[in-house]
């Protein structure tokens, strides 16, 4: 947990075992959303990686609550990322003696929560 600028509050969960590319495909829809739009987005959508991005936006704004005092119906998703974690290397034997190459890629997710004007 950080403090960002003017009040922005962050979660960070590191070495998920999911691709970066997965989770930016959630990521991108609850971007600049209020934190009641983003929940019900998560629950609905089809995809693994909304269960964790569901646990970081949960922490953020659990983290916004505990230490800043800010109520969760007045915070927006201000920031939302996923960057490449290391990947995992594994190998798989192949035919005539080879060795064949599994990458298991990880992710970090990034959640930055900030009090904002919500527009009905």
């Amino acid at each position: 947990m950080a403090i960002t600028t003017a009040g922005e509050v962050k979660a960070v969960a590191k070495y998920i075992r999911m691709s970066p590319f997965k989770v930016r495909r959630v990521l991108d829809q609850i971007r600049g959303r209020s934190y009641r739009e983003a929940l019900i987005i998560l629950e609905f959508m089809p995809y693994r990686a909304c269960e964790p991005v569901l646990k970081v936006l949960r922490s953020a704004v659990a983290n916004a609550e505990h230490n800043e005092g800010l109520t969760p119906a007045d915070l927006i998703v201000s920031q939302a990322f996923a960057d490449q974690g290391p990947v995992l290397k594994r190998f798989r034997p192949r035919a005539q003696g080879r060795a064949y190459q599994i990458r298991k890629p990880t992710c970090h997710i990034t959640i930055t929560v900030a009090p904002g004007k919500i527009e009905d």
